[in-house]
């Protein structure tokens, strides 16, 4: 619960959030961003059938293409002008 709840709580990158408790840098989100599907796929393999395992790596592996255009915004230098 600390790894998928607890730091993307705390730990936030400016301007991706409205309220930023602690701010980091684009590259921190990314990577609790990359823990979370990794914590996700590994639990789901050793917790779940095998069909749900499947389909929880799907979602991942989807996730990892749609988080590619905030994940160039999260690295760019000019995140604050929109």
């Amino acid at each position: 619960m600390v790894v998928l709840i607890g730091l993307p709580t705390v730990f936030s990158t400016p301007g991706d959030k409205a309220q930023v408790i602690i701010p980091v840098s684009g590259m921190v989100t990314i990577l609790l961003v990359l823990l979370q599907l990794a914590a996700a796929a590994i639990a789901a393999w050793l917790a779940w059938p095998i069909y749900a395992a499947i389909l929880v790596s799907l979602l991942v592996a989807a996730t990892l293409v749609t988080e590619r255009h905030r994940w160039q915004w999260l690295l760019s230098t000019d995140r604050h002008t929109g």
